[in-house]
């Protein structure tokens, strides 16, 4: 399928050191939309984002007359607008495992990502950086059935990982290579596709830069 066909007249608010705003970025990249994306920085967001988004938060996506600001509708929105290459699996048992999949990521990872962001006491970061490795290190068997995160096939779930395990290192969080080899492959594996690398921000290729 061609580019022109996907064009499309898309603007992305989007914070380019976010999880949230980078998981949208791979789904964009991953269907290859032609969008804008702004480069926003949450302490000095430009006043029309306040005007079209009543939580004046990042990321948002505009396309033409609809707004949207939260990034697992966002996401799911796009593989509906966008059906190739699919992202979420066809039949409803496995879409609704797969939305299951997301929301315990969001649970389980994602919570302690944005407190590991924003977190200044060193005693709390240490703890933090403590329940996320063992989590992940809980998890990590899985990737030794399947490519993917409990799949055949990249999938949504797969974005909402990939921005979390980039960020370990800038968090101080290092995993054993013995129990989490799976993990770590699967890791290299989506770091090394295309449309990951094409999501990434100057702020995100920086904190491995700097690994």
């Amino acid at each position: 399928m061609g580019v022109m066909a996907k064009r499309s007249s898309m603007t992305f608010y989007s914070d380019g050191t976010g999880q949230y705003s980078h998981r949208v970025r791979i789904v964009l990249a991953e269907k290859g939309v032609s969008v804008d994306v702004l480069d926003v920085n949450p302490a000095n967001k430009p006043e029309d984002l306040a005007g079209i988004n009543p939580y004046n938060s990042l990321p948002t996506l505009v396309d033409r007359d609809l707004v949207l600001y939260e990034s697992g509708i966002m996401m799911e929105y796009l593989d509906e607008r966008f059906p190739h290459p699919p992202l979420l699996p066809v039949y409803p048992v496995a879409r609704a495992q797969s939305r299951l999949l997301m929301h315990r990521i969001e649970k389980d990872w994602c919570g302690h990502v944005n407190r590991l962001v924003s977190e200044t006491n060193e005693q709390q970061l240490s703890l933090l950086r403590k329940e996320l490795r063992e989590s992940l290190i809980t998890v990590a068997p899985i990737f030794e059935e399947k490519p993917f995160f409990m799949s055949e096939e990249f999938t949504l779930v797969d974005c909402c990982v990939a921005p979390i395990l980039w960020r370990l290192p800038a968090f101080g969080v290092e995993l054993p290579e013995k129990q989490c080899e799976a993990m770590l492959n699967y890791a290299d594996r989506l770091f090394e596709r295309e449309s990951f690398q094409a999501s990434l921000s100057d702020a995100e290729r920086e904190l491995r830069l700097r690994g």
